[in-house]
């Protein structure tokens, strides 16, 4: 038996499928400005809302690509000792002849532990 609907729990419903229906018609509206170009079928010009950011001029542009272009030269003559790196590179480590000994011995007799254990 389905539960027994007041009042205001069906009027909180329609509210909530009101704003559904308001937030899918929007949608609807901006897909249909991006295949046209041009206004929606509801009137409103969506070409703003679609913008996102700020827009740069190409002089900006310009100027931005000129600056880094002439810091990836300032890099390439400076050449790798310039020290542009912020820590050395450590030497990698080696493991000694003992080292390696000792822990083959004691992977051996984990292992032997582990089977020993099983076979109880």
């Amino acid at each position: 038996m389905p539960p027994k609907l007041d009042r205001e729990v069906i009027t909180a419903a329609i509210d909530g499928f009101e704003e559904q229906k308001k937030r899918i018609n929007a949608q609807l509206a901006e897909l249909r400005q991006m295949l046209t170009g041009g206004v929606s079928s509801d009137g409103a010009d969506l070409s703003r809302a679609t913008t996102r950011g700020r827009r740069m001029s190409a002089a900006a542009r310009a100027r931005i690509a000129a600056a880094q272009r002439e810091r990836w030269a300032a890099q390439r003559t400076a050449g790798p000792e310039s020290g542009t790196r912020s820590a050395p590179v450590r030497k990698k480590r080696k493991l000694s002849a003992a080292g390696r000994k000792a822990i083959i011995e004691a992977t051996k007799r984990r292992w032997a532990a582990v089977r020993a254990a099983r076979k109880r």
